[in-house]
């Protein structure tokens, strides 16, 4: 996983990278460090991240309709 696609995953969550360090169990200097990619994501919180992302990426929210006789 590259840091920016890294980043992208934590905004499809609008997940900080302070609250996505406490989530994970992780210290928020190794987070930034991701992010900047100054040191490699773990496989293994990339594959869970990169899983859940792209859940949320094929599966938005249902949109708001405004019905034509309400304005």
């Amino acid at each position: 996983m590259t840091p920016t696609r890294f980043r992208e995953c934590l905004d499809v969550f609008h997940w900080s990278q302070r609250g996505f360090a406490r989530i994970i169990g992780r210290g928020e200097g190794t987070v930034r460090q991701w992010a900047r990619g100054a040191v490699s994501i773990p496989f293994d919180v990339a594959q869970w991240l990169e899983s859940c992302a792209s859940f949320m990426e094929s599966h938005r929210p249902p949109e708001r309709h405004q019905h034509a006789d309400k304005q």
